[in-house]
């Protein structure tokens, strides 16, 4: 294969997006690579993977399908992180023995 032909089949692929990321969904491949998972990826890696023929551009629909699913799960996720930070507040032993000192009182 020429590499002049191949670059430049890449670049004009890459023009073809009119976004910065493109979601693509891989193809079966003779080194196992499996067919049917979508991916977010720079155009530049998507033209790629489009010229040597191991992804395809994902319909519209597919690809919003996509990035609204990705946005849940990250939602999932920072609502688990933001339930699982613990307060933490630091006294100083002064404040301590102070917030002792008043509790023996109160008692």
């Amino acid at each position: 294969m020429d590499l002049k032909v191949y670059y430049q089949k890449i670049r004009e692929t890459a023009e073809r997006f009119p976004d910065k990321d493109v979601v693509i969904v891989s193809r079966a491949t003779g080194d196992g690579g499996k067919a049917g998972v979508f991916t977010e990826v720079p155009k530049e890696v998507a033209a790629m993977m489009v010229v040597e023929g191991t992804a395809a551009v994902a319909s519209v629909e597919d690809a919003a399908e996509f990035r609204r699913t990705v946005a849940a799960a990250r939602r999932q996720v920072e609502e688990q992180l933001a339930a699982s930070r613990v307060p933490l507040s630091l006294v100083t032993t002064a404040e301590l023995q102070r917030l002792r000192g008043s509790q023996i009182q109160d008692a």
